[in-house]
């Protein structure tokens, strides 16, 4: 992929780039960003506009974008991605302990890798000849999408305008306006939502040195007066999370479950800084009760299972595994043989954790492992490792 196929401005958005006829792609999210590129596309000319949606549990509903994509004329293309992101990404970051510099579950990294892949297969579908986003360069997302579409060997051309094109808040919400979509100039921030994480940043959490997100906008960690205790146990097999309570319940189910519980402790807030392409910091604030408890859980079980050499070498890894994601090579060969280092320490990990649960906080009640390393009588094990010191010793 050549630079001069990379779309990174909005006056490439033109007839003679982009054949008016020739379906075009770009993904779409329902918010104020991608809202305004479908007008841009639209005022550009072009007749054969394709939004792609990809349903990962997000809070926008699918008729607020189908009303959206109908007032300007475009296909609206509506992706169930719910249980290959949970099953092909989530899973894989809860064995690699995925948690950017020890601040805050990834997110949005798992997220990227798969919008790109069913926006690709769509345009290979729809034959499009270029597949758009709206991530710009105070967002990782721009290096991550693209780095993804270049690693899946798309053909056509793919990018964002808003790359080299910003556009002011207030013009793209005017311009809407103008048009009779006037939903948008309510957002006082940028999120980005799914079944593993709700996301916060931009707008009246610019500064890092002065921020806070209204209470309101909390829907998972919001502390409820009825949440004064409870017990819950959590099983692991061979690294994948089969149960809570001691009923088997899918992957999803589990995080579904686990974001309502935990977060009703006031549990699974993060905010931290993430590092842009040259360096530059940013603040993200997350809610990811799930992952909150789910993390830890699979940590406990990892040091009752696991060597410690072993564990040690792991996670070095981890951060590895981090970097790789964050950074847009998903579909690399590095990640991908780090994969294969976590599944083969996954694949030890099997126990459970019964945690106490109370307001802002959690405890450890049990760690139960299938095969574990742990000690439970450390008088007996003295005596017993004594014995077997001393027994090629022994005399007849």
């Amino acid at each position: 992929m050549t630079q001069g196929q990379l779309i990174r401005s909005f006056r490439q958005l033109t007839t003679e780039a982009l054949d008016p006829d020739e379906p075009v792609v770009t993904l779409f999210s329902g918010g104020l960003d991608s809202t305004y590129l479908l007008l841009r596309l639209r005022d550009a000319g072009l007749r054969n506009i394709h939004a792609v949606s990809v349903d990962l549990g997000e809070d926008e509903t699918s008729e607020h974008k189908q009303r959206i994509a109908d007032e300007l004329g475009v296909r609206l293309h509506v992706l169930d991605g719910r249980a290959a992101f949970v099953e092909g990404f989530v899973r894989p970051a809860i064995q690699a302990q995925a948690v950017y510099l020890d601040t805050h579950p990834v997110s949005s990294t798992l997220s990227r890798p798969l919008i790109a892949k069913l926006a690709v297969e769509l345009a290979g579908e729809l034959g499009a000849t270029a597949v758009l986003h709206t991530a710009n360069r105070s967002q990782n997302t721009l290096r991550r999408l693209n780095g993804a579409l270049a690693l899946l060997g798309y053909p056509g051309r793919y990018g964002s305008p808003y790359d080299l094109d910003p556009v002011d808040r207030d013009q793209k919400i005017q311009e809407l306006k103008a048009v009779g979509l006037d939903q948008m100039s309510t957002r006082v921030v940028s999120g980005d939502s799914n079944l593993w994480c709700r996301e916060f940043e931009s707008g009246i959490l610019d500064d890092p040195e002065d921020h806070a997100v209204p209470e309101h906008m909390y829907q998972w960690s919001a502390l409820r007066p009825e949440a004064r205790g409870e017990f819950i146990e959590i099983r692991f097999e061979r690294g994948i999370p089969t149960a809570v309570d001691g009923v088997e319940l899918a992957l999803t189910d589990i995080i579904a479950e686990l974001n309502t519980r935990v977060g009703a402790y006031g549990l699974g807030r993060y905010s931290g800084l993430e590092h842009l392409d040259n360096g530059e910091k940013v603040l993200e604030i997350r809610e990811m009760p799930a992952a909150w408890l789910l993390l830890r859980t699979y940590r406990h079980l990892e040091t009752a299972t696991l060597d410690a050499e072993l564990l040690r070498e792991k996670m070095h890894v981890e951060q590895l595994w981090v970097r790789e994601s964050l950074e847009g090579r998903w579909y690399g060969r590095l990640h991908l043989a780090l994969e294969s280092f976590v599944e083969v320490c996954a694949a030890q990990v099997t126990g459970s954790v019964r945690w106490k649960l109370a307001p802002g906080g959690a405890e450890t009640r049990a760690i139960l492992a299938d095969d574990p390393r742990y000690l439970r009588d450390r008088e007996a094990w003295e005596k017993y490792s004594i014995h077997r010191e001393n027994a090629p010793y022994a005399t007849v």
